[in-house]
Parts: structure tokens; sequence; C-alpha cells
């Protein structure tokens, strides 16, 4: 008897457990998500072009006249002003050439003056008859052949005057030299005028780059709809580093024609650069606004879908109930995305929950917190990238 009790009271036990088990929760409250309203602002739309950047000049430095390099008379990589002593040559060959164009000069001279006092002297002979014509005429000719080669005695003095001073190189701008190709005792100029080195004019620093057909019609339209030129619109210059250059640029120059080779057009950039911290040859990327969309609608980036290029977004209705609906994304701004189509001003959008939601689905609504504030410049939209 005790025994069939105690069996009865574990089935009991056991009937006891398992109806636990088995109990369901009671239907909970609505899933709670986050929402932001559907913000309408003007954003202006960046356009970036990627490119390199060169010196507003790029002087080569050569050897101009052949010796033996005596010097070199800067610090590589420095600063240099306009007339600074970058190399000097030898100049002991040259200032004996120098020495003796003079020296022929002077001996020209003197056949100059014996002549012109041969032809003072008879051409009152010849008019008495003293003497023939025939000498007249001769020392006519000696006078005139000793003018000229006093002529050409000066164009030698000048030359080697002007060879001499070769010998000493200076720098024809201010600017940054590079690295010397040569050092002091090797020989330059022979034959060829040798490379030295190269000076680069750094403020302004020009940036170059290409911009694609259908990038410049754009541009132009633009431009002959606001009436503003070119060359006065303000271009950022965005480094290697990700940080911009601190001053603005404007358009120096654009290339006559496209380049058929790559169907793109040529682009010149000028930026002050008074710390010279941008060098010639560095890669970036320019950034100027080329179109204002007003009145944008702007959502969080967070709060769009994506699957297989098409973009949907949940909204929230009055009534709290979730609808998803296909939009038309724009560029983006930020933190935020432009909603060409397929959103209001003011309708409400899930940005945090989307796992848990479906369409028609009751939803308790949480506001989040707002986007942080940007510089309000939209990117280029995802279909352009």
């Amino acid at each position: 008897m005790k025994r069939v009790l105690t069996v009865a009271l574990s089935g009991l036990l056991a009937i006891a457990i398992a109806s636990c088990g088995k109990t369901e929760a009671p239907a909970g409250a609505a899933p709670e998500v986050y929402v932001a309203d559907v913000v309408q602002k003007d954003v202006p739309v960046y356009m970036e072009v990627v490119g390199q950047t060169k010196g507003s000049q790029d002087v080569e430095i050569r050897a101009r006249v052949e010796g033996y390099l005596n010097r070199v008379a800067f610090t590589e990589g420095s600063f240099v002003r306009k007339g600074e002593l970058l190399y000097q040559i030898d100049p002991l060959p040259l200032e004996a050439a120098l020495a003796n164009a003079k020296a022929n000069l002077a001996t020209a001279k003197a056949r100059l003056e014996k002549t012109t006092t041969d032809v003072n002297r008879l051409t009152p002979l010849a008019k008495q008859q003293a003497v023939s014509q025939q000498e007249l005429d001769n020392a006519l000719a000696f006078q005139e052949a000793a003018r000229a080669q006093v002529d050409a005695q000066k164009a030698a003095v000048d030359k080697a005057t002007l060879d001499l001073g070769y010998t000493h190189i200076e720098s024809p701008i201010d600017g940054l030299v590079g690295t010397t190709q040569v050092k002091a005792g090797n020989l330059v100029g022979r034959g060829e005028s040798t490379l030295l080195t190269t000076v680069s004019q750094v403020d302004p620093i020009l940036f170059r780059a290409g911009i694609s057909e259908a990038e410049y019609l754009k541009l132009a339209k633009r431009i002959q709809e606001k009436g503003r030129p070119a060359r006065q619109a303000e271009i950022e210059l965005l480094l290697a580093d990700g940080t911009v250059h601190p001053y603005k640029g404007s358009i120096d120059a654009v290339e006559r024609a496209v380049d058929p080779t790559t169907g793109t057009l040529a682009v010149q950039v000028k930026f002050p650069n008074p710390q010279r911290v941008v060098r010639p040859g560095q890669y970036g990327r320019a950034r100027f606004v080329s179109e204002t969309k007003i009145g944008a609608l702007l959502v969080p980036q967070r709060a769009v879908q994506e699957l297989q290029n098409l973009y949907s977004v949940a909204t929230v209705t009055p009534e709290n109930k979730v609808a998803f609906r296909n939009v038309k994304v724009g560029p983006r701004v930020d933190g935020m995305w432009v909603i060409e189509e397929g959103l209001k001003p003011g309708e409400k959008v899930v940005v945090e929950g989307l796992q848990k939601v479906k369409d028609g689905l009751a939803v308790s609504p949480k506001a989040t917190a707002p986007a942080p504030a940007g510089k309000g410049a939209a990117e280029p939209a995802a279909e352009a990238k």
C-alpha cells in the first residue's frame, strides 16, 4: 500500500513539472524600435577628382659651359631664394679665354686706328692727285676690314664674359631645390647641358587632375546657370593622410581639348601653400561643390536597407505600425542619406530594430538622438561611384 502511494505521488509530481514546462507566456507588448524623422534641408553635393601636385614653376638647373665643378653651395631639399648661389664651376679656363678675347679686341682696335689714320692722310693727297686713287681705295678697304674685326672681337669678349658668368650658377626663382645630380669634382657641360638639379616654386602649388566628359558638361552647365566664373570656385584639397589643406584653391587653367586616349579633360587648380607643406608629386583629391540640392530629404544611413540594388526603409505610421517602402537614394551627407523618391518630410523611419519588425507589425517607437552635425556636404551618389 505504501509503495503504491509513493508511485502515485511520483506520477503527480512528474505531471506537475511537465505542465509547468509547457506553460506559454502571455502575449507581450509591441516591440520597441528606435525611429528618426525625415529631415528636409538644402544639401551641397561635392565632386571629387584624383590628381597630382606640381610646382607652379619647375626649373631645371643645367650647366651651360664645360668645366669641373668646384662646389655645391646649397643643402639638398632646402628652400632657396632667387639669386642664391647653387653651384660654382672652375672659372680659371674661362677667365683665360676672356683675357685672350680682350687682347684680341685691343689688337683689332689698334689696327682700326692705324687704318683710320692712313685714310685720313691719303684722302687729301688723292684729291691733289699726289697719290693714286687705288692707294686710297686700298686704305678704305683696310679700314672697313679693321672695323669689322673690332666688332667680331667685341662679340668674342661678350661671349667670353657670358660664359664666365655661367660658372656662377644661381637659383632663378624662390623655391625648393631638389637633390644634386652631380658632385664637386665632376666634369659638366661637355657636349651637353648637364642636368644639375631642379628648383620648384611651391607657393602657390598646382594640382592637376582629369575629369570625365560627363562631369565637365555637368559642371559647365551649372556654371552657366549660376553665372559664376569657374575660376572663382572655392576648391578643397584632400591630402593622402585624409587631412584637408587649410587653404582653398581656384581653377588656374583648363586644357584645350579632351584627351582621346583617356576621355578626360585636364584641369589645373592653384592652391596657396605658404608653409610649403605640400610638395610636387603628391597625390590627393580636389573637392568642390558641383550642385546644391534644394529641400533634400535625409534619413540616417542605418535606416536604409539594400538588396540587389533595391533600397528600402521601414516607416512607422501614425498608428505605430510598420510599413516598408522602396526608395530612390541620392548622395550621402555625413551619416545621412539623401532620399530622392519614396518619402515625405516629417515621416518617421526605423533606425534600430529592423531585424525584429515586419510589414504591418505594431511597434512601440522611441526617438533616437539627433545625428551629429557635419559639414552638410554630400558625397557623390552611390550610383555614380
